[in-house]
């Protein structure tokens, strides 16, 4: 990792690729990812880990699978949200949006379990990014 500062908006303009994220630093021993979205991912669950989403531009909406049932959490520009471990979730954003996710380094971005992983999902555990 490059010991410099990185500038997110030159970051997300070094890629075009939806849906597959780019590792900006780490933190210990998390990724720092950043990634451009729209459409649908899939649903997936990582059993071992939190999921930390922060809505960088546009809008994010994160389906949750609860014990209590089904619901959607909307997140504007500026906003978190953390999804549990454990808990089954499927991303969508209506258009173009940016977003910052903290994870364990090696976190596959289709989870432990998953829905069969359509063309436009990038199943990978991130992309370094290129300077």
């Amino acid at each position: 990792m490059i010991n410099e500062p990185i500038a997110l908006s030159k970051a997300l303009a070094s890629f075009d690729a939806l849906w597959s994220p780019r590792i900006v630093t780490r933190v210990n021993n998390y990724d720092v990812r950043i990634a451009k979205v729209e459409g649908e991912h899939i649903w997936h669950a990582h059993d071992e880990t939190d999921e930390f989403f922060l809505v960088l531009d546009g809008e994010l909406h994160i389906s949750l699978r609860e014990p209590a049932g089904e619901r959607t959490v909307v997140l504007p520009q500026g906003a978190v949200f953390s999804v549990p471990r454990g808990t089954e979730h499927k991303p969508y954003a209506p258009s173009g949006t940016a977003i910052l996710m903290f994870e364990p380094t090696g976190t596959p971005t289709v989870g432990d379990r998953h829905d069969e992983i359509p063309a436009h999902v990038d199943a990978t555990t991130g992309h370094t990014l290129d300077s």
